[in-house]
């Protein structure tokens, strides 16, 4: 059984993840058959535009396979971690390099690997129901899927500070920061959808949705406190906010991360800075391939997807816990 659909008409290929119950996520099965697909339809007369979709009312995708790639990890199989990631990481690059225009359509949960199958195409439309984030830190892992290129690219602090907290962005203020590319009302998206469907063209069918979107997001604020590449800066600059709640929030979120992924996480931003989108893909690829192995990972993936208690218990607990040469060795 296969958790995509594909059809072919009117010069659109389309690709419908149909995985509802796991809310898309993706499984080694889907990766494989995005990449066959992708990799068939590039030179396919029949297909000039690719549209991707979901069946599921909640979600684009909700990320990754994470659950799978844990019991991977506890059972040592390291060759069966690599090969998720890996080919992951070829699709993510394959839709970077797509020969023809690649149109995802979110309007739900689009987080980690949701974000990989979506922000690295040409054209990305969010609705008002859009949820995007790169919630990784929570559950011992870091912001993947080519995120270490994309966060470094966005606005001042913007990048740091979604990797870091998780925080989430809905759509209008994804736009903003330059993750999505077109605002639709979610009860218009049928019709642009459709629109698509038939062939109208790209340019018609969202000629009514490239108006200029106003962020609510305190761009300012996060500027200031995530502008920096260092963790301990970033947390002492939240720290001596008296009275902002906003620096409150942000330490909460941030507290319950696990320390050695904010750090990993801000090392692979900074890197990513100065990186090619291959070259921080294969830098995740070594990351993941240690990370998975660290306790964190397993904890927190406990804590947030498999007893759902929220109570992780990371090693070590404390930023000032953290010794500089463990992060070294896993980036």
């Amino acid at each position: 059984m296969s958790y995509i659909r594909t059809t072919v008409a009117n010069g659109v290929g389309e690709i419908v993840l149909d995985r509802p119950k796991a809310l898309n996520a993706l499984d080694q099965t889907m990766i494989d058959d995005l990449h066959d697909v992708l990799e068939r339809w590039a030179d396919d007369d029949a297909v000039e535009t690719v549209l991707v979709t979901s069946a599921s009312e909640r979600a684009f995708c909700a990320g990754g396979d994470i659950r799978a790639i844990r019991d991977n990890a506890i059972a040592g199989d390291a060759a069966a971690v690599t090969k998720y990631f890996a080919s992951e990481y070829r699709v993510n690059q394959m839709i970077a390099e797509y020969p023809k225009p690649y149109v995802a359509l979110i309007d739900g949960a689009a987080m980690g690997g949701g974000l990989g199958i979506s922000v690295h195409g040409e054209i990305r439309v969010v609705t008002e129901k859009a949820l995007i984030a790169m919630p990784e830190t929570a559950i011992g892992f870091f912001p993947d899927v080519g995120s270490t290129y994309f966060l470094p690219r966005l606005p001042r602090g913007v990048g740091m500070w979604l990797g870091l907290t998780g925080a989430r962005l809905r759509g209008a203020d994804a736009v903003a920061v330059g993750l999505a590319t077109h605002y639709v009302p979610s009860a218009e998206l049928g019709a642009v959808a459709d629109a698509i469907r038939s062939g109208e063209g790209l340019a018609a069918a969202l000629a009514d949705h490239r108006d200029p979107v106003e962020p609510t997001l305190p761009l300012t604020k996060i500027a200031d406190y995530f502008g920096d590449t260092s963790v301990d800066a970033i947390i002492g600059g939240l720290r001596g906010a008296v009275g902002d709640e906003w620096a409150t929030e942000m330490l909460t979120l941030l507290g319950s991360a696990s320390p050695t992924s904010l750090f990993v996480t801000a090392k692979l931003i900074e890197l990513g800075t100065t990186s090619s989108l291959a070259e921080c893909l294969e830098r995740e690829l070594s990351t993941a391939e240690r990370i998975t192995a660290h306790p964190d990972f397993a904890e927190g993936v406990r804590a947030v997807l498999v007893d759902k208690d929220r109570n992780p218990s990371f090693t070590p607990r404390t930023i000032e816990e953290i010794d500089p040469a463990s992060i070294s060795e896993i980036v």
